[in-house]
């Protein structure tokens, strides 16, 4: 029932917006769980199974209870052989690993991340409102977290960085560093897509921009390279492709905003020009951070070489590090601040996706992954560049998933972030690869005469069953 105003209909009440939508609360909770802060002096927590984790299961089975009861959106033989192809790679790599037990947790995980969640969405989400509302929590969850993250530079109760507890790390403490940055440039994307897409109401579209801004400050704060660096890569992708007028224009206003706030307010200007210039410094003089991503690096390739197709095997990296690395690489990272005391934390991946999984799961893995991921972004470059509808849907699915496969050139899964992965993968794949329902009239168009199902039928997806 929908509430009356001067004759006017007004937006739906609550209630029926919660039986309408109800399928997407796992979906919401799955995001907005981040939320919760991580205990306290436990910088182990990030590789537990935390609320989101716990939510993204319960939007499985939401799923799987929907598809049985013929509540989904239908699957084209594409959708199905790209979000279906990983778990066979998966199951290969377990199988064929030196302990197939000891590799079982990582098959769950990945199983989570890459498959479960992300045709999770693909099947609940019907239409660009709820599609729209899914990305909205991304929003929600970086303006939090990146206001609790300048609350931290601005107290010193940050994560420690350069002898000061000033690195914004949000809820997440300093045994993730970089949850608090991925979370905030995953609601830039997303802001700065609305902001920049053509048919938005003018209102929607300042707020976007708006809220872009803002969360460039925490993001800047975080100090995290690789984020900045795929940041900026989606962010210049979303606005070229939103058109170069509209690009120049948030481009400039970007650059006055960086020199306000490093510039002119002093917002940590020293450290984030030593930060920049170490970008550029990771040949000729590398920390020793970039020092043992490069060790690492050539460990997972060592490990490929040893096994070309099928890896080492789920959750291997670590045991077979130390006998392929050389003696450059070090003990471990240091982290203290944020509430916890110091800790050496071991390093336990190469920091590299592609290399994590070329290294794990081999040629076959590798193909079955990346080969999925670069599928969705060529069908979704496609698409955006055919439709004229739902453009910002199309801007934000892609946005994010270019953000995601360039952060993959720096970083792997890892922390209670993670779980957002496979929802991104999930929207991606919902705009790259529509529904043949999707080919129907659009939303809330009136039943031809005759139709089966007449006024009952209306504002119903096209060949969806309504939801109780």
């Amino acid at each position: 029932m929908s509430l009356v105003v001067s004759g006017h209909r007004a937006l739906p009440g609550l209630p029926v917006l919660l039986r309408r939508h109800w399928p997407l609360l796992p979906l919401a909770a799955t995001v907005l769980f981040l939320l919760a802060p991580l205990p306290a002096g436990d910088a182990t927590a990030s590789g537990k199974v935390g609320p989101a984790d716990a939510a993204s299961l319960l939007l499985a089975f939401v799923c799987a209870v929907q598809a049985l009861r013929g509540r989904v959106r239908a699957l084209t033989p594409l959708g199905v052989l790209v979000l279906g192809t990983p778990a066979v790679g998966l199951a290969i790599a377990t199988m064929t690993a030196g302990d197939p037990y000891a590799a079982l947790p990582g098959f769950v995980r990945y199983l989570q991340v890459f498959v479960l969640v992300p045709a999770a969405v693909v099947l609940l989400v019907r239409d660009a409102a709820e599609f729209r509302l899914a990305a909205g929590c991304f929003v929600v969850l970086a303006l939090v977290q990146g206001a609790v993250g300048v609350v931290q530079y601005a107290t010193h109760t940050g994560a420690s960085y350069q002898g000061q507890d000033v690195r914004a790390v949000g809820t997440f403490g300093p045994g993730d560093v970089m949850g608090m940055a991925t979370v905030v440039a995953y609601g830039l994307i997303v802001a700065t897509a609305v902001g920049l897409a053509p048919g938005l109401p003018r209102r929607v579209r300042r707020i976007g921009g708006a809220v872009a801004l803002v969360l460039v400050l925490p993001l800047v704060l975080s100090f995290s390279r690789g984020v900045w660096i795929a940041t900026a890569g989606a962010a210049v992708l979303v606005m070229v492709l939103a058109g170069i007028r509209r690009a120049l224009k948030v481009l400039l206003a970007l650059a006055a905003a960086g020199v306000v706030l490093v510039g002119g307010l002093g917002v940590g200007s020293d450290m984030v020009a030593e930060r920049l210039t170490s970008i550029t410094q990771v040949s000729s003089a590398p920390d020793q951070s970039v020092t043992d991503r490069y060790t690492m690096w050539a460990a997972a390739e060592s490990m490929w070489r040893e096994r070309p197709a099928v890896g080492v095997g789920l959750k291997g990296f670590p045991a077979n590090r130390d006998g392929h690395s050389s003696l450059g690489l070090s003990s471990g990272s240091d982290t203290a601040g944020a509430g916890q005391a110091y800790l050496r934390q071991p390093l336990l991946s190469p920091h590299n996706m592609y290399l994590l999984v070329l290294s794990e799961q081999g040629l076959i893995g590798l193909i079955a992954l990346a080969g999925g991921w670069a599928a969705l972004l060529v069908a979704g470059l496609r698409r955006l560049a055919a439709r004229e509808g739902m453009r910002d849907c199309g801007l934000i699915a892609i946005g994010l998933v270019v953000w995601q496969l360039t952060d993959f050139l720096y970083a792997d899964i890892g922390g209670p972030s993670t779980v957002l992965t496979g929802v991104i993968i999930g929207l991606a794949a919902w705009w790259a690869l529509p529904s043949p329902q999707d080919a129907g009239p659009p939303r809330g168009a009136a039943a031809p005469s005759g139709a089966a199902g007449g006024a009952g039928a209306r504002g119903r997806a096209p060949g969806v069953a309504a939801r109780p």
